[in-house]
């Protein structure tokens, strides 16, 4: 790697037409929308109020309409209502799993479609969300990434995927009702779904900046994840503009495997990948990071990749979330045994860290950890040229 190799993806995106007629306000940041509002008639000493008015309407009630936003002067309504919109993604299709977790396949933008999924738990509920059509990355063991880049979401599309979970779960809290009164049934964002979100770190950066504002969806900071493959560059950047916790798709542990497993590593190698991981609590005021880690049957689940692994990550304050392979059609790995997982995670459990097993959630409806893939953009390759293309062939 040389200090010229470029942040950005080396794939072209697709351009985002902006759609003509009124402005979607959804997404937009506080400054953002203040200065819309003045470009189309907000009196400039009037416009922070009125950013804060609508903001409350659009993000704290859940208000899709102008109309019924009754503290804002009947004209002024008509107003908003002739230049602005509120709009979130559509919702396609909405699964519901054996064990509760939902899965949404919602339509953005020109015509595309990105999966959410809801997960509940015991004492919390989190969605995890996607932050572009497809992947810049081609890891092989992820069904996701056997899909091309088509583009990067908005932060209106990421928020977007946020608002219509809270709708389908009647999250907005009732007129008269103290927001603070109301359990939260979406606890907690990972942005674990489709792509790379430090990819598009501006987008993801507005939208969470969104869902953390205390007069709006209001969620911590420390109950966000954003899960990045290894984009080192942008790992400073996201202490000190987001401050959310980071996991990493770390999945081997030695360069060979993890350039086959993450071909990202090629251009960011383990070494400098963890160089970066060990300033990200300090900066952010992290507690610790999570490293992910699927298990795949004779390629990276030895007592050796164990021991190897609690080397590595020595002095950085961590979890291990090991995670079950979730096979998909044409897939070509196998998860590994349970007896082989449970060894693993008491090697790394007794050198003093955390290692939960993740339990597979929604696989009956596709929606487990490296399994989303919308229908609509899904390219039906061979197992052939999966195995080819993953540099297994």
């Amino acid at each position: 790697m040389t200090a010229t190799a470029p942040i950005t993806q080396d794939v072209m995106t697709i351009p985002r037409k902006l759609p003509e007629g009124p402005m979607n306000l959804v997404g937009l940041t506080r400054d953002g929308m203040r200065t819309a509002l003045i470009a189309h008639g907000t009196p400039e000493k009037q416009a922070k109020m009125r950013v804060g008015q609508i903001w409350q309407w659009i993000y704290q009630k859940g208000v899709r309409e102008f109309g019924q936003m009754t503290n804002l002067a009947k004209p002024y309504r008509a107003e908003l209502a002739e230049h602005f919109t509120i709009e979130v993604p559509e919702v396609v299709t909405r699964q519901l799993s054996e064990d509760g977790t939902r899965k949404y396949l919602v339509r953005i933008a020109g015509g595309h479609e990105v999966e959410v999924v809801y997960i509940p738990e015991e004492g919390r509920g989190t969605l995890c969300i996607s932050s572009q059509v497809g992947c810049t990355l081609t890891c092989s063991f992820c069904h996701t990434g056997t899909q091309k880049l088509v583009r990067n979401l908005t932060a209106a599309e990421i928020i977007g995927q946020v608002m219509v979970a809270r709708d389908d779960l009647g999250e907005w809290p009732e007129p008269g009702r103290n927001p603070k009164d109301e359990t939260r049934l979406l606890s907690n964002i990972v942005l674990m779904g489709m792509g790379e979100p430090l990819y598009n770190f501006d987008n993801v950066r507005d939208a969470m900046k969104i869902a953390m504002d205390p007069e709006g969806i209001s969620l911590s900071r420390r109950r966000i994840t954003l899960s990045t493959s290894g984009v080192v560059p942008e790992i400073a950047r996201t202490a000190q503009e987001i401050g959310c916790l980071l996991a990493v798709s770390f999945h081997a542990t030695t360069d060979e495997v993890r350039d086959t497993l993450v071909p990202i590593n090629k251009r960011w190698n383990i070494e400098t990948l963890l160089a970066a991981l060990r300033d990200y609590p300090k900066v952010s005021n992290s507690e610790r990071i999570t490293f992910e880690y699927v298990m795949l049957a004779g390629v990276n689940d030895s007592d050796a990749d164990a021991h190897r692994l609690v080397k590595l990550i020595e002095g950085i304050p961590a979890k291990i979330n090991l995670i079950p392979f979730n096979e998909w059609p044409g897939a070509p790995y196998k998860r590994s045994s349970g007896n082989r997982i449970h060894a693993f995670a008491d090697i790394i459990y007794k050198a003093g860290y955390a290692s939960p097993i993740r339990t597979p959630r929604g696989e009956d409806i596709m929606a487990a950890c490296g399994q989303l893939k919308s229908a609509t953009e899904r390219a039906r390759k061979s197992r052939a040229q999966i195995e080819s293309e993953a540099g297994l062939r």
